[in-house]
């Protein structure tokens, strides 16, 4: 009797075994015919304020990319200028001849090589700097200002500072070298610092990306738990209930991406051109001494694109992570 019943149990155990696996390979056909949906759920309010968010966060991290871009760029363009000229102040004093200590200065800053150039800011040129200050109409001459001479310098073959800054001391007293270099390491630290704080709002950005897409996926598989719990004993592998998810979710996530990458890139296109429209005005000149001509380049762009795959992919995947952790938890 214990030998028929425990053959009995073990037929039982068996047919339940191939009804469940027969159920599941059902409810996957079904599923693969009908789409993911017949798991998660179309879309409803949560899925669209996901889109929403995803959207949101896209459109912040492609501005912040594109800040420090244009930082990053404009800071090159001004260490590449200045990297290219020195200064020589000659400051006037009691019996100086100013037009003799400019022209041997100029004598010496020329004779060095990686000089390509030297020429002294005329009279002429110095009261219009001074202009917007001590107004129109102005005699050099009659006030003490000092002088100015502008060494052109190659950027390949810099030359030996020291040495001409210890001449000048010697023939002109009263001159002072000025090779930029304190301006050119704030510069550097000012863009560095500002990629480094770009970078790492970013990672911020896309760390909420992800925290959001987790509890939207938790809010989905609450939703439907227990189709999951039912599909998941019937013997569909958790695998495949994972792909439902991710495939879901990366669609809603490109959906949000795009959307807030190509409403990034039509506030660039729309910045830069109205940078090109307001050259030669007061506040199109202040905008491009500071930021350039407001232009992201094709690396920004690049950048932008970039950015929504990576949103995208990042969605998928923490829907995926996150379902497998799900289902690891409710397994027997």
């Amino acid at each position: 009797m214990t030998r028929a019943s425990s053959g009995a149990g073990a037929i039982a155990r068996s047919l339940a075994q191939r009804v469940s696996t027969a159920i599941g390979a059902r409810w996957k056909r079904s599923l693969l015919r009908h789409g993911q949906t017949a798991i998660v759920p179309r879309e409803n309010v949560a899925g669209r304020a996901m889109v929403l968010v995803i959207a949101i966060m896209t459109f912040l991290s492609c501005l912040t990319l594109g800040a420090v871009t244009l930082v990053r760029d404009t800071a090159s363009t001004w260490q590449t200028q200045i990297a290219r000229e020195a200064t020589i102040q000659i400051k006037p004093a009691e019996g100086l001849d100013m037009g003799g200590a400019l022209a041997t200065a100029r004598r010496i800053a020329a004779s060095y090589h990686g000089v390509r150039d030297a020429s002294i800011v005329s009279d002429t040129a110095t009261a219009r700097l001074l202009e917007p200050w001590l107004g129109p109409g102005l005699d050099i001459n009659e006030l003490p200002v000092p002088r100015l001479i502008i060494v052109t310098i190659d950027p390949a073959d810099k030359p030996d500072f020291a040495a001409m800054r210890a001449e000048l001391r010697q023939a002109v007293p009263n001159a002072i070298l000025d090779d930029h270099r304190t301006w050119v390491d704030r510069l550097v630290a000012m863009s560095r610092t500002t990629v480094t704080i770009g970078m790492g709002v970013l990672a911020l950005m896309l760390s909420a990306t992800a925290l959001t897409v987790i509890f939207a996926t938790r809010g989905a598989m609450a939703g439907n738990g227990h189709v999951i719990e039912v599909l998941h004993f019937v013997g569909a592998e958790a695998i495949f209930i994972a792909r439902q998810f991710r495939r879901h979710f990366l669609l809603a996530g490109a959906r949000g991406a795009v959307a807030g990458g190509l409403v990034a890139v039509i506030v660039f296109v729309i910045v830069s051109w109205w940078s090109s429209r307001n050259i030669a005005t007061p506040e199109g000149d202040q905008a491009a001494a500071l930021f350039g001509t407001f232009s992201i380049g094709l690396s920004g762009y690049l950048g932008v694109a970039l950015i929504v795959l990576l949103i995208a992919v990042l969605t998928a995947a923490t829907s995926h992570v996150t379902v497998m952790a799900y289902l690891r938890r409710i397994e027997p």
